[in-house]
């Protein structure tokens, strides 16, 4: 993990990330429905789990572009060359849930089997995190609910701080016109992003979900 330093004054968007973060805080939020038809047929035919997919699919399209990874340390605006997905392990027998983190690899067979190892560790561990730890600087909240397949979702953040990750939420499948959607919620900070990384991001995304057999 490293972090990369920027200068407002030679960024591209700069000024409106100054604008946005100090002058008038702006966050945004949309949700989109995704075609997972060919993601779910080509996990179920390898016998792959679709959560982990999820989260290393979104992390590693996340992850092609500067202004998502974007932070402060030190007193130092810059970037992380990658993000770590933050995700919630849910606890059946009281239906509750803990933050868990598994840090990514470009490698997804190496990332599934952490994500799996992670699980048989810590996620029967109980409170606000699974792991001992503190969950590193680069981790960003992924998660999903279930059991909703909602129209839309935002995450609020009421306490005002320099935290410029994405947030993203993942619902419930609903089945229409011979495919498969799920719908995904993104909450930006305007600061850092604007609609066209949105666009990219959603694109690319949507493209490896419809090819993922190649990372097998």
């Amino acid at each position: 993990m490293k972090f990369e330093p920027v200068d407002l004054r030679t960024l591209p968007r700069g000024q409106m990330f100054y604008y946005s973060s100090r002058m008038a805080p702006t966050g945004y939020s949309l949700t989109v429905s995704m075609d997972v038809t060919k993601l779910r047929q080509t996990l179920k035919g390898a016998g792959l789990k679709f959560f982990p997919a999820y989260l290393w699919l979104v992390t590693k399209n996340l992850n092609q572009q500067m202004e998502f990874k974007m932070a402060i340390q030190e007193e130092k605006l810059g970037y992380f060359d990658s993000l770590t997905p933050l995700y919630a392990a849910f606890h059946p027998e009281d239906h509750t849930f803990s933050m868990m983190w598994t840090e990514f690899s470009d490698d997804f067979n190496v990332f599934y089997q952490n994500y799996l190892e992670n699980q048989e560790r810590y996620g029967k561990n109980k409170g606000v995190l699974c792991r001992p730890e503190l969950p590193p600087p680069n981790a960003y909240t992924v998660s999903c609910v279930p059991w909703i397949s909602f129209e839309h979702f935002a995450v609020h953040n009421y306490e005002k701080k320099d935290y410029f990750f994405p947030s993203v939420e993942a619902g419930a499948f609903r089945e229409e016109g011979g495919k498969v959607w799920m719908p995904l919620s993104l909450t930006c900070h305007h600061a850092a992003t604007d609609g066209y990384h949105v666009h990219l991001f959603l694109q690319e995304l949507q493209k490896d979900m419809d090819t993922f057999a190649q990372y097998l």
